[in-house]
């Protein structure tokens, strides 16, 4: 490659490789607050690669495919305007096929007072939009797009990378907010308009402290207020579902999600605004003991 960067984030490593500079500039940019990782000494846990399809295509119509440690063959190419979508996409195949160390849960996280809510649901339910608005109001993000279990103590670690807002939901979460911590804005991606926010420095500082699990939350942005419990079967088939490790990991994966959701209150919660989600929240965490 070309051009290359490293980063630290929570308890990963990685080297990203791109045959352009423009990608990794706005890495450098947004993550200039994170620990640099320096790769003439130190291995990192993942490679992630910006390569074109084509050597002409680096020049010549410039299409992005994602390469790396690991990577998906039939996956599309992307068009290089898009390159800083296509390197944090590459962090997270990284990290979903080859990621042992904690169960990987498809989820975001936050923590007060040593405690931490994990906020997990189908893509558009707006775990990622919640969090960080709760970011932005006392709480310590910890993640957006993966929360780390460890198999052994049942800590939730955090692994606070760019936060991924879509469409409305960029309006909503940004408002208010400095440039300085917000990306491109890259309109018409596979998944709609895409702008990423960086997280707040306590967030960026306090990256290698975990937190305990307190609460599940399983949002749903959009249908009339309501709250109800999710038993422990349930909360369990569905964490299995979001978790992209856990078949690998067997028996230890088993017993980590078991003690999660035989310990920790799982609850669903839909709400059609912010004030009604917050409310909602601020209640729910009031009773935790």
């Amino acid at each position: 490659m070309r051009h290359e960067i490293g980063l630290g984030i929570g308890p990963a490593t990685f080297r990203i490789g791109s045959a352009w500079r423009a990608p990794l500039d706005a890495l450098a940019r947004l993550y200039a607050a994170y620990p640099p990782v320096d790769l003439s000494r130190r291995v990192p846990d993942f490679t992630v690669r910006l390569q074109p399809t084509r050597p002409w295509r680096r020049l010549i119509r410039p299409s992005i495919f994602i390469a790396g440690d690991h990577w998906l063959p039939e996956a599309a190419p992307m068009a290089l305007e898009h390159g800083l979508l296509a390197a944090e996409m590459g962090m997270n195949l990284q990290m979903a096929l080859g990621w042992r160390r904690h169960v990987l849960l498809h989820a975001s996280s936050v923590e007060r007072d040593g405690k931490a809510i994990i906020i997990t649901g189908e893509s558009g339910s707006g775990k990622s939009t919640l969090a960080a608005m709760l970011g932005e109001r006392g709480w310590r993000l910890m993640g957006d797009e993966f929360a780390l279990l460890d198999p052994v103590s049942g800590a939730v670690f955090p692994f606070p990378r760019l936060i991924s807002l879509k469409n409305q939901a960029i309006d909503i979460a940004t408002a208010g907010i400095a440039s300085e911590r917000l990306g491109p804005l890259m309109a018409a991606t596979a998944k709609g308009d895409i702008r990423h926010l960086v997280p707040r420095a306590d967030a960026i500082a306090r990256m290698k402290e975990p937190a305990t699990p307190a609460l599940l939350l399983f949002p749903q942005y959009g249908p009339a207020a309501d709250r109800r419990p999710v038993d422990p079967g349930e909360a369990f088939v569905r964490l299995t579902q979001a978790s992209t490790n856990y078949v690998a990991l067997g028996e230890a994966g088993f017993r980590a999600l078991t003690r999660f959701v035989t310990q920790v209150p799982a609850v669903a919660l839909d709400y059609p605004d912010s004030a009604t989600v917050f409310a909602a929240i601020d209640d729910l965490w009031s009773r935790i003991g």
